[in-house]
């Protein structure tokens, strides 16, 4: 077992490799406009997962994972070569799901502010429910009456 902080600094070098590979040294016509989010690697440094994202259309999702997956050797062997491992660990690519995530509270957010703007204009057209003045007076106009 790793340190946990060995394994996050290594978990960064992993990403910063596999971004500048996909950069530079990858040349995939479906590799579409991808950005390496994070990437995290397990205890015994065995298997890194690198998280991406893609901005297009499922089509291009789809080509990219594809592009990934015949990609994920060489990128792997660059990972080993750069990182100085005995065991270089396995690469798993997954899309990322922060984007839809987001756009999920987003949508959210704006319909609760929506919900907030309508009970706001309610409450300012409300009335209270009962007479202006709920106590009970004398017709003298003295204190409230004793019961």
């Amino acid at each position: 077992m790793a340190d946990p902080q060995r394994a996050r600094k290594l978990a960064d070098r992993i990403r910063e490799i596999v971004a500048r590979m996909l950069e530079s040294r990858v040349k995939d016509p479906r590799l579409g406009f991808i950005t390496i989010t994070d990437a995290r690697i397990t205890a015994d440094l065995q298997h890194a997962t690198v998280f991406y994202t893609v901005l297009g259309s499922e089509e291009d999702r789809a080509n990219t994972a594809a592009a990934l997956e015949s990609a994920r050797g060489l990128i792997r062997s660059e990972v080993g070569r750069l990182t100085g491992l005995r065991l270089t660990p396995t690469l798993e690519f997954v899309p990322d799901a922060v984007p839809e995530a987001a756009a999920a509270i987003e949508a959210r957010l704006k319909e609760a502010a929506a919900r907030d703007a309508e009970v706001a204009r309610l409450a300012a057209e409300a009335t209270h429910a009962g007479d202006p003045d709920p106590y009970r007076r004398r017709e003298d106009g003295g204190e409230p009456a004793a019961e």
